[in-house]
């Protein structure tokens, strides 16, 4: 509660907004982070902040049955209006004159500087006969409130998202779908699917967001133009779709959100999306050089999980990652992130193809392609074959779906060359007693192509349970990479020995999530020092 009394003491409009709200419904319960524990609420109605001035409510509407996303942020009046237009007219006026900024914060130390050069804080100055109204005193006059508020709408504008700023900031949001004028829907990581109270007023707004947006990320739209693919400053994934004869419900953006820092292995094993026992087996399978595919359909969570187990790959290492859009982000420090290039202000397109043949000239250790769509397929399981650990997601609901992608056209992957990939993780966003869950559905091993069988050999060593929602172990003493990759490359006097190594990790694991250890970083440092030195490096006993 006084975390909640000093907000509204901070936000006077937050204050006005629940004391409203309070007259007609039940005052929301107010939470610094949300946790999810708040997926079992059969009644939500939540308040937490994104960072001030801006605060988010969820609440289920009794009366219609709707869940609404309400962001609560200041409220400019008509006279605020003109004064916020006269402060940015005037900081375009000086902008010439100052420095190009290089980067964001550069450019949001200039605004700042800017807005203290065009407004005054304090009462009008009256004009006697000693003092006339000269050019020199064309400073808009705001009262502290008024400056805090204006401040707040062109640092938004300027630099920011602009109207969709809160739900950027919104750290447990997916996915963001606006269509048109209509209300704007976001993928909650909580609270699954909501409409929310943030859309733009008419088309021009809408189209002059777009344009600017393009331009900023240097992917300009126009109707010759209509479909744009870039990455936001923080990351994340938008596409853009200007023309409404292509879009027929008008212009429309669409946002996959990323964070800055990637999920932990243990945490994600905590959601229940893998069990630590496959996480076990997935760092004994990268610390000893597998390759792994992360398959599976849209928004099923394979590039988390893949951040995750990147972990699990030796510190030492030299990773090379290709991408399209950069969401990969290995904790290795010998890291070369390259990304394709379209046509648009520097001319000639760099594709996939070409960022992997680059790859296997630089010998690194591990390649990890973000994303398999087209022919670069082929040139992946080459740079297996000669010997480079790939990593890589892929758009295929089993096993079976991914060989026969990789077997046809565009990729065309001879199937004899199929064992060069070693293991294929399979992932999906699964419906579950009425709850959305991403789950590892199975780890499949490939074994390689047999001519009796007419076709790939694969072994299912892990397999989900929907009924218990548990992952369970079916390769023990029965796992064609642990036993013949593996311990048999590793000197295993006993190959089976290796299963002793697989539930030595799972333990390790186990208790760092017993001791609650989810930060990424230290996750890591954990994991880190083990590989380097074993046992007596853990912060913790067994």
């Amino acid at each position: 509660m006084a975390d909640l009394n000093q907000a509204t003491a901070n936000n006077p409009h937050l204050a006005a907004y629940l004391a409203d709200f309070a007259q007609r419904h039940e005052a929301p319960t107010f939470h610094e982070r949300l946790g999810r524990e708040l997926k079992s609420l059969k009644k939500v109605n939540v308040l937490y902040p994104v960072g001030d001035p801006v605060f988010i409510h969820i609440w289920d509407d009794e009366e219609t049955g709707a869940r609404r996303y309400v962001n609560i942020e200041p409220q400019l009046t008509a006279d605020e209006r003109k004064k916020y237009e006269q402060v940015r007219d005037s900081i375009l006026r000086l902008a010439p004159f100052e420095e190009t900024p290089r980067s964001q914060d550069e450019l949001r130390a200039t605004l700042k500087r800017l807005i203290e050069k065009s407004i005054r804080v304090g009462p009008p100055r009256a004009l006697g006969p000693a003092r006339l109204l000269s050019s020199f005193d064309t400073k808009v006059v705001l009262n502290a409130e008024e400056k805090r508020k204006i401040a707040y709408f062109l640092e938004r504008d300027i630099v920011d998202s602009g109207p969709i700023e809160p739900i950027i900031r919104d750290p447990y949001i997916e996915d963001v779908s606006s269509i048109g004028t209509y209300n704007i829907f976001v993928v909650h990581k909580i609270f699954d699917t909501v409409e929310t109270n943030v859309k733009f007023t008419d088309e021009k707004e809408l189209d002059d967001y777009l344009r600017g947006m393009g331009e900023r990320m240097g992917r300009p739209v126009s109707e010759s133009r209509p479909i744009v693919d870039a990455v936001l400053p923080d990351g994340s994934r938008i596409n853009l779709i200007y023309s409404d004869d292509v879009s027929q419900r008008g212009a429309s953006f669409t946002i996959r959100k990323f964070s800055d820092t990637p999920t932990s292995i243990t945490q994600i094993c905590k959601w229940g999306t893998m069990s630590t026992a496959v996480a076990a087996y997935l760092w004994i399978c990268l610390q000893n050089g597998m390759s792994v595919f992360v398959c599976g359909e849209t928004a099923s969570g394979k590039t988390t999980s893949l951040n995750g187990i990147l972990s699990f790959i030796k510190p030492k290492e030299k990773i090379f990652t290709a991408e399209d859009t950069p969401e990969v982000r290995p904790p290795q420090p010998l890291w070369q992130q390259l990304v394709t290039r379209s046509s648009g202000p520097v001319e000639g397109r760099v594709e996939m193809f070409d960022l992997l043949k680059a790859a296997l000239r630089s010998r690194p250790n591990h390649i990890i392609v973000g994303e398999i769509r087209g022919a670069e397929g082929a040139v992946a399981f080459q740079a297996m074959q000669t010997g480079h650990p790939c990593i890589a997601t892929f758009h295929a609901s089993s096993v079976q779906k991914m060989i026969q992608r990789f077997t046809s056209d565009p990729i065309n992957v001879p199937v004899t060359f199929m064992d060069n990939l070693n293991v294929c993780m399979i992932q999906m966003a699964v419906y579950n007693k009425g709850r959305m869950l991403r789950r590892v559905l199975a780890i499949e091993e490939i074994e390689g192509f047999n001519e009796q069988a007419g076709g790939v050999l694969t072994r299912r060593v892990f397999n989900w349970d929907p009924v218990k929602d548990v992952h369970q172990f079916r390769g023990r003493n029965n796992s064609y990479i642990l036993e013949q990759k593996i311990a048999e490359k590793a000197g295993y006097a006993d190959k089976r020995e290796i299963y002793t190594e697989l539930d030595l990790r799972t333990r390790i694991l186990d208790r760092m999530i017993q001791l609650g250890i989810y930060d990424y970083y230290e996750v890591n440092r954990i994991i880190a020092r083990f590989n380097e030195e074993g046992v007596k490096a853990l912060p913790f006993k067994l």
